[in-house]
């Protein structure tokens, strides 16, 4: 008896993986309520019938496809990020990548997250529950305070905890040293996404990484350029026509650009403006007064 149910289980679940190939290539809109969702961890973890590892894959393909999905067409209501993400570690609590993957995007902001950052949180501290060695866990736990909660006493903690699991990376001590009196400065920023696009193999969290990255360089060369055209000005009583003013003055080495190589631009009023902004997510100078970020957008790969 015992053996047929399993087989007609195994079926059912084969059934389920074409059934839901089908739907996504007939019903590209079907939503995750209505294919092979089942809002109970626990219950569906008791009907696996031992399969937890199969079910495991099939919930974290459908949670990456969520999200993948979501975010290319600009959706920003990713409510049923958290509750794949959860159902995918009650099945398979060792699964490190969907912790991973879960701190990254269930804490990032709308319209690049689902802006959960408490349940990011809570979902990392089941992963580190169940994986107490593993340091990648509490790097994202720190992360995720610093980050998005701005409690800096609690990402120091993360990070010290970190520091005494076997093998931890030494980013780790330096990082929850870091932690101590800071109110989110450039420098430790830059260090925290370095460490998440070294530390990490998913391509989605590289590119995302990276694209913050970019965002600091932006950021700090904006400032440090209208810092120079106000110089230029306070020497000159007027304000620079354009960059190479500040070149012949000594100011700048060259025409500075941005990280991808597009040259600043100056405007009469003596602002640094980038180019296609659309191009450079979260940057938060060197934008046109009024300018208002699309729903949608375009975060460039990594590599």
């Amino acid at each position: 008896m015992t053996a047929t149910v399993t087989t007609l289980f195994v079926g059912c679940l084969i059934s389920s993986v074409v059934l839901l190939h089908h739907l996504d290539q007939v019903r590209p809109n079907a939503t995750l309520e209505e294919v092979l969702y089942v809002p109970s961890p626990k219950v569906l973890k008791r009907l696996s019938l031992g399969y937890d590892g199969l079910m495991a894959n099939i919930y974290w393909t459908r949670a990456v496809q969520y999200f993948g999905g979501h975010h290319h067409v600009g959706n920003t209501n990713y409510k049923l990020l958290a509750p794949l993400l959860e159902i995918t570690t009650t099945l398979d609590p060792h699964l490190i990548v969907a912790y991973e993957f879960g701190a990254s995007f269930l804490a990032e902001p709308p319209p690049n997250g689902a802006g959960q950052p408490e349940r990011a949180v809570d979902l990392v501290e089941y992963g580190i529950r169940n994986n107490p060695n593993d340091w990648h866990l509490y790097y994202n736990l720190g992360f995720i305070h610093y980050m998005s909660l701005k409690d800096y006493g609690r990402a120091a903690e993360a990070f010290e905890r970190g520091s005494k699991v076997p093998n931890a990376h030494p980013w780790m001590k330096v990082l929850a040293a870091q932690m101590a009196g800071k109110s989110g400065d450039i420098r430790t920023a830059r260090m925290l996404w370095i460490a998440t696009h070294e530390s990490s193999t998913d391509k989605m969290i590289r590119a995302n990484a990276t694209a913050h990255l970019r965002a600091l360089q932006v950021d700090e060369d904006v400032t440090a350029l209208e810092s120079l055209v106000a110089l230029y000005k306070g020497r000159t009583g007027r304000l620079p026509r354009t960059l190479s003013d500040m070149i012949t003055v000594g100011l700048l080495p060259g025409i500075p650009r941005d990280p991808r190589g597009y040259p600043y631009e100056l405007t009469s009023d003596g602002r640094i403006e980038v180019f296609a902004p659309n191009d450079l997510p979260f940057i938060q100078k060197g934008l046109a007064p009024g300018y208002v970020a699309p729903s949608k957008v375009k975060i460039l790969p990594s590599d």
